[in-house]
C-alpha cells in the first residue's frame, strides 16, 4: 500500500464559544479562544490518499487533480474566512479543529474516489499551530 500526501495552507478566524454557557464558563473552558473579537490561525491541512499505483500512470492519484480538488472544495471555502460566520458547512457547529476536520472528510471522501477509483482517502491532518493538530481517519 502506498500513501500519498498533499499539503495545503489556509488562514482563518474562529471562536470557541458554547452559547449554552455563561461568558465566564466559556472563558474557563476555552480561555483566549473564546475571545469575543475572534482569533486567527495559519492552518496546514495534509490530505493522505492510499492505494496501489495505476499501471498506466504509476500514480496512486494524480497530485494535480488532488490539489485542485482540495483547493476548490476546502481551501476556497475557508481561506481568509471566519469559520463561525462565513463557512456554510460550519454553521451552527462548534468551530473546533475536531469538528472542522470531520466536515473536511465528509466533503472529500467520495470526491477522492471520483478522481482516483483505485485509491481511497486514508487520513486528514489539520495543524492549527505548530504544536497543536488533529488527525482523522474517518472512523
Amino acid at each position: 500500500m502506498i500513501y500519498v500526501n498533499r499539503k495545503e495552507h489556509f488562514n482563518a478566524a474562529h471562536k470557541l464559544y458554547n452559547p449554552k454557557w455563561s461568558p465566564e464558563k466559556n472563558e474557563e473552558v476555552f480561555g483566549p479562544c473564546a475571545n469575543a473579537n475572534w482569533h486567527g490561525h495559519n492552518f496546514e491541512l495534509i490530505v493522505t490518499v492510499k492505494g496501489l499505483p495505476d499501471p498506466d500512470t504509476g500514480f496512486v492519484i494524480d497530485l494535480k487533480k488532488l490539489g485542485d480538488l482540495v483547493k476548490k472544495e476546502i481551501i476556497e471555502q475557508v481561506d481568509h474566512k471566519n469559520l463561525n460566520l462565513d463557512v456554510p458547512f460550519m454553521q451552527d457547529k462548534m468551530a473546533s479543529c475536531e469538528i472542522l476536520i470531520i466536515e473536511f472528510w465528509s466533503i472529500l471522501f467520495d470526491k477522492v474516489k471520483e478522481i482516483a477509483p483505485q485509491a481511497a482517502l486514508h487520513s486528514l491532518k489539520l495543524y492549527e499551530t505548530p504544536k497543536n493538530f488533529v488527525e482523522y481517519f474517518g472512523e
